[in-house]
């Protein structure tokens, strides 16, 4: 079992920064797969990012692309989201979601149903 908590969220203009952070209790979180997704509004919950455990691969979601990086530090226990050149499209609860089993995450990284811990939320304004 594992908890997992957001943080970092808040309201930026267009153009500035954020880092998420997710941080988990447990032991064994150094060998789940993190990603992170977000939700505004009226629209469903979307895949943004994922890392596996061993941080050497990551997936992104077209649209964030060149201006999101997610990382981990094992050690702290916490994976980041650094956002950079934000948009107000990218306004959104953010949730961090943990996935202990590498074969269930593979099936689909960018996949809601994929994980089995969720965070609960952070979130994030952008302003124009």
């Amino acid at each position: 079992q594992v908890q997992l908590v957001e943080s970092g969220g808040g309201l930026v203009q267009a153009g500035g920064s954020l880092r998420l952070s997710c941080a988990a209790s447990g032991r064994t979180f150094g060998r789940y797969a993190v990603g992170w997704f977000r939700q505004a509004p009226g629209k469903e919950r979307e895949f943004v990012a994922s890392i596996n455990w061993s941080g050497s691969i990551t997936y992104y979601t077209d649209s964030v692309k060149g201006r999101f990086t997610i990382s981990r530090d094992t050690a702290k226990n916490t994976v980041y989201l650094q956002m950079n050149s934000l948009k107000p499209e990218d306004t959104a609860v953010y949730y961090c979601a943990a996935q202990p089993n590498d074969l269930e995450y593979y099936k689909d990284p960018w996949g809601v149903p994929r994980y089995d811990y969720w965070g609960q939320g952070t979130q994030v304004t952008v302003s124009s």
